[in-house]
């Protein structure tokens, strides 16, 4: 079998932002450089980079920015949210227009979907975009899982290239990686940062972990380690990453974590953490304790 054309470290990216709510592009070249220096690969508007927030003007923006920061040294995901059909599409086409290599679609959220619904929704998009298209799966937004006999069907449409799924559930884990394994056109990456090296000794083929925004060179050890089938050391990584995702996420909301996140990156000269609405700042007080916790 030839080696897999999607695979490796995909970071959720933040979506750096100004005071006033306007994409920070500077910011955005800095983090991309900080990527492709690691050897990972960003994620743009993923439910880490406040994807149903960016308005359509940004989200072009942040994928023309990063592609020309990348120069085609690393693969750019481009998320696609919302609930409008027609204008996913026209977003879709501009992004794929702007040099994104891969769409990653989220399920529209607003109404409860079907199975049948989720999957002539990811067909139907599948038909009518031009780049590849890679599901994404995540419970804890969406309030729907896909079921796995609809992943099943949709991995052999031709333009489906993958599964990005971040449902906290091994079982689950276990059956999906068993469908990307033995063939060429269909990966999948594990959303499920604390489980990155359990999925990539399944046979997995890729991570994409929030915390890679403050670590990125940590989780690309950690795969590399776990292609090589050295399990000791991703492991090992596996609970050091675990230990500095807890400085954001512990005791947090998903958006609070996001905000917490950023106050990491800006110790790094990386961003600064402002968000878009209805996300908003942490207090200076805990805005000092992280940076605290990060100096130990």
């Amino acid at each position: 079998m030839k080696e897999k054309k999607y695979k490796g470290v995909v970071v959720p990216m933040v979506t750096p932002v100004t005071k006033e709510g306007a994409l920070d592009t500077a910011a955005v070249e800095r983090i991309i450089t900080f990527f492709v220096e690691a050897g990972v690969s960003p994620l743009l508007m993923g439910t880490t980079g406040e994807g149903n927030s960016v308005s359509q003007a940004d989200g072009l923006l942040f994928v023309e920015t990063a592609v020309k920061a990348a120069q085609k040294r690393i693969t750019i995901y481009a998320g696609l949210t919302g609930n409008c059909f027609s204008e996913q599409l026209k977003q879709a086409e501009a992004y794929t227009n702007a040099g994104a290599d891969v769409i990653v679609a989220t399920l529209p959220t607003y109404y409860a979907l079907t199975p049948e619904q989720m999957e002539n929704y990811y067909r139907t998009l599948a038909d009518s975009i031009q780049g590849p298209l890679m599901i994404y799966n995540i419970l804890a937004t969406t309030h729907m899982s896909i079921p796995v006999d609809v992943i099943q069907r949709l991995a052999d449409h031709p333009n489906i290239v993958g599964l990005k799924d971040s449902e906290r559930d091994l079982e689950r884990m276990a059956q999906c990686i068993e469908i990307a394994k033995g063939r060429e056109d269909f990966c999948y990456f594990c959303g499920w940062a604390a489980q990155s090296a359990h999925s990539l000794e399944l046979g997995g083929d890729g991570i994409v972990p929030s915390t890679g925004n403050y670590v990125p060179d940590m989780f690309q050890q950690l795969y590399e380690a776990a292609v090589k089938g050295d399990m000791d050391t991703a492991n090992r990584l596996q609970d050091e990453t675990n230990e500095i995702a807890k400085i954001y996420q512990k005791d947090r909301t998903l958006g609070q974590s996001l905000t917490a996140l950023k106050v990491m990156m800006q110790s790094k000269g990386l961003c600064e953490p402002w968000m878009l609405m209805p996300l908003t700042r942490l207090s200076d007080e805990e805005e000092q304790t992280i940076k605290l916790k990060i100096e130990d």
